[in-house]
Parts: structure tokens; sequence; C-alpha cells
């Protein structure tokens, strides 16, 4: 274990799996102590495998402001990570206003919530970290069939610049991650979803695959190894920006 985050209280939103968890891991690996929260408590239960003493786990529901508030409570973080988020399938004209009204929720409203929660802490201290999970999707780059899930992506960079100028000279600084395709239970989810609309699962994942100019998808832990990155004081002179890792996608 290193000491790059040493000192650092990190919240994280949906560790139960994919990024969110290997983002909780990597980050305790490097000293922090986290706590990994999601409404997912299987998922979660598995992150203390590693037998990470600095790992503390809890359920914490983003839709809820008392949810929210209690964790914030809980962690005081001087680093949080927003990586709670959902994928819809489909153009502007499959849309449901229940779907974009779900998706503005979890994609976007929760990140409101959690940042409006931990800025108060954090002002006090004069120091912390928000890191929120973007997509190259949204406003790098449009892919057939996510417009709901573009559509709040892209939100997220516009909040994440706003919080980051407006709290500029007080010692926070806000970051977004734009991943393109990660490997993750929810990505081989819509695989499987796909394969069997094209009768084929390897169709499935040669269609993901090909629009990746590196010829694979991404790692959660490559897309960790960033967040670790924006948690540490080494990006103590970023703020406001758009971290794009997408293998080169948005880049062609």
């Amino acid at each position: 274990m290193t000491e790059r985050l040493k000192g650092k209280r990190v919240l994280v939103t949906a560790a139960g799996q994919g990024i969110g968890r290997a983002s909780a891991i990597a980050m305790a690996k490097e000293g922090a102590q986290v706590f990994a929260t999601d409404i997912n408590l299987e998922g979660l239960s598995s992150i203390r495998d590693g037998n990470l003493e600095n790992i503390e786990i809890f359920e914490m529901d983003v839709l809820s402001d008392d949810s929210v508030r209690e964790g914030v409570k809980r962690a005081d973080p001087n680093v949080l990570f927003n990586c709670a988020g959902f994928v819809h399938h489909g153009t502007i004209l499959d849309s449901t206003d229940d779907e974009l009204e779900f998706a503005s929720n979890l994609n976007v409203r929760s990140m409101v919530r959690t940042i409006k929660a931990s800025l108060p802490g954090m002002l006090e201290r004069g120091e912390g970290s928000i890191i929120n999970m973007s997509s190259a999707l949204g406003s790098i780059i449009g892919a057939p069939n996510r417009f709901i899930y573009g559509t709040t992506k892209a939100a997220v960079v516009g909040l994440t610049k706003s919080v980051a100028v407006d709290f500029i000279t007080q010692g926070i600084r806000c970051n977004c991650i734009c991943p393109g395709t990660v490997d993750s239970p929810s990505w081989r989810n819509r695989v499987d979803a796909l394969g069997e609309q094209l009768g084929s699962r390897e169709k499935a994942l040669a269609q993901f695959v090909a629009r990746q100019p590196m010829g694979r998808v991404a790692k959660a832990e490559e897309i960790a190894a960033l967040v670790v990155y924006l948690a540490s004081d080494e990006s103590a002179f970023t703020t406001g920006h758009t971290h794009i890792i997408d293998g080169g996608w948005s880049g062609q």
C-alpha cells in the first residue's frame, strides 16, 4: 500500500460493481479512508474480500435526500466520487417521460444531491475534490440509440464546470471523467440484451468492440487509476475539466 491518498476521506457512490468498486479499492490501496456506498449490499460486501481495513461499506440511496445526508455525515468526505448512473437504450422517439425522469434523477440530480450535502464540510476545511462520472458519449461524441444517456451525461459536464468555477477560490476542485466503453456487469448486460436482438452475443460484442480504435473495451481498473489521480494532491491545479479516457474513440 502506498500513501498517495493518505489523509483523504473518500465517499464513493455505486461502489457495488464496475468502476465504482474498482475505484473504491484503488483509493483504499493508496491509503485513503474509503466509504463505499450503494443500494446493492451484496455487491458492496465483496469489496471487503481484499481485507482492506480502510474501506467502510454502508447502504446509501443517492435518490434520497435523507439517505445522502446521513451518508455524508458519516463519511465527512474531502473527496467525493459520484459514480451512480444508468444507460437507457433508444432514440428520442423511443424515449418516455418516465425514462427521462429516472435518468435525470439518477445520472444528474443524484450528483446535485451529494455535492450539496458534501460542500459545506469541504468549504469549512478549505479543500475538497469532487469527481463526477460523465461519459465520452454525450457532449464529446454521439452514439446511436443513446438519446437519454447522452443527454443526461452531457448535463453532468455542465454541472461539473459550474461547481468548479463557483468554488475555485475556496479550495474546491470539481472534475468529470468521460470514459468510452468499459467492461462492467452493466455493460455485459447490455451486450446480452443486444445479443438477443441480433441472435448472437458474439455479434453484439463485435459491434461494441468495432467502435474502439484499440480493438478492446476499457478495464474498470484503468478508469480507477484516473479517479485516484483526481482524488490526489497531484491534480491540485486541475479543475473544471472533462477528462476523456476512451481509447481514442472520440479522437477519430
